[in-house]
């Protein structure tokens, strides 16, 4: 099936700064795509590449096989949600939704019966007279995408459009946009820093940094198999310890850590006895007894807990430079009851430590 969007070798130069470099990867058809990663990182910069707003210094852009590059925005089948919505003031609800469609020639009748069709759409039948003044942060997010599905692009861009919202109504808004996007069928590329919203809503996600292409996968994959240091520290929380290679059997591996002991993790590529990298385990992978688990676990001696309602956070220090957190879900575990200064194990779940070269 031909690809949504396929960039290939597309860089961005902005005089000596560069933005992009060497991006390569496709977007399927149907498929909620997230850009994920720090500011500055050129995930808005590749949206604007896509959008027409920008043009590439080299490489391709195809839009379902059909090389987009020399075509201005207007003539893309591409749409864009920007982060503070840019709705006309002066425009009611109805009218916002319906401008696009006036532009582009559409009959009377067909406006109405799309502006309508939007408007039940994202639920907000009895708001379709108001000004986007007497709206509140969520419905003129729900405008913003009504008025830029309406022409029923094929790629519907979002450039942080959740960023300006509260976290609650955040929260609730990813919930919807999946929806949306499920009921549409339109391919959306969204971009965000934020990665517990790329991971609660995405099918698959691109993980940038500096300009480069880090590591694309569904959520799961990103989060339970970084690719790199960046990847493993970027989403999520972890723990990162230097390590090297001592025993090798396939992509499972025995590491020596800087305190003497071995802890054994599943590696990203082929390595060698000798390789030098970091161990990253999760602290939800852990947990923290007094006496000797079952399985891996290492010695240490227990810093401070902070409690946070469904789990504690504790700190173990392995030695005087080396400390692990460690996340315990309360109710479940007697962790709760252990003394700062108590000398513990912590147990690492079977198959959870990734062994990764910088």
């Amino acid at each position: 099936m031909t690809p949504a969007i396929s960039l290939s070798q597309v860089r961005k130069d902005f005089g000596k700064f560069i933005a992009l470099s060497d991006v390569t990867f496709d977007i399927s058809d149907n498929e909620f795509f997230t850009l994920l990663g720090p500011s500055g990182c050129g995930k808005t910069t590749l949206l604007r590449l896509i959008a027409g707003f920008e043009d590439t210094s080299a490489g391709t852009i195809h839009l379902y096989g059909e090389e987009i590059e020399n075509l201005p925005p207007d003539k893309r089948p591409v749409n864009t949600v920007f982060q503070n919505y840019a709705l006309f003031p002066h425009m009611n609800v109805a009218q916002n939704i319906g401008f696009a469609l006036k532009m582009l020639g559409w009959s009377t009748d067909e406006i109405t019966s799309r502006v309508d069709e939007m408007i039940d759409m994202v639920r907000l039948g009895e708001f379709a007279h108001r000004k986007p003044s007497q709206l509140s942060g969520g419905q003129q997010q729900r405008v913003a995408l009504a008025r830029a599905m309406a022409p029923r692009p094929k790629v519907l861009l979002l450039d942080e459009p959740l960023s300006a919202l509260d976290l609650k109504l955040r929260q609730q808004m990813r919930g919807e946009l999946k929806t949306l996007q499920r009921e549409t069928g339109i391919t959306f590329i969204f971009v965000t820093h934020d990665q517990e919203e790329a991971l609660s809503m995405s099918d698959r996600i691109a993980v940038m940094s500096a300009g480069k292409l880090q590591q694309i996968g569904s959520p799961n994959e990103i989060y339970e198999f970084p690719a790199n240091r960046f990847v493993a520290d970027f989403i999520g929380e972890t723990n990162l310890i230097d390590a090297s290679v001592t025993q090798v059997s396939g992509r499972r591996v025995t590491c020596k850590l800087a305190d003497g002991e071995t802890i054994t993790a599943l590696a990203h590529q082929d390595l060698q006895i000798g390789a030098a990298g970091i161990v990253s385990v999760r602290p939800e992978s852990l947990s923290v007894t007094p006496t000797a688990p079952m399985g891996q676990s290492l010695t240490g001696t227990l810093g401070d807990a902070v409690y946070l309602g469904t789990d504690t956070q504790f700190t173990v220090h392995l030695d005087q430079s080396l400390e692990l957190k460690v996340r315990m879900q309360n109710g479940v575990t007697d962790g709760a009851k252990l003394t700062a200064g108590d000398p513990v194990f912590v147990s690492i779940a079977d198959g959870a430590a990734r062994f990764l070269v910088d």
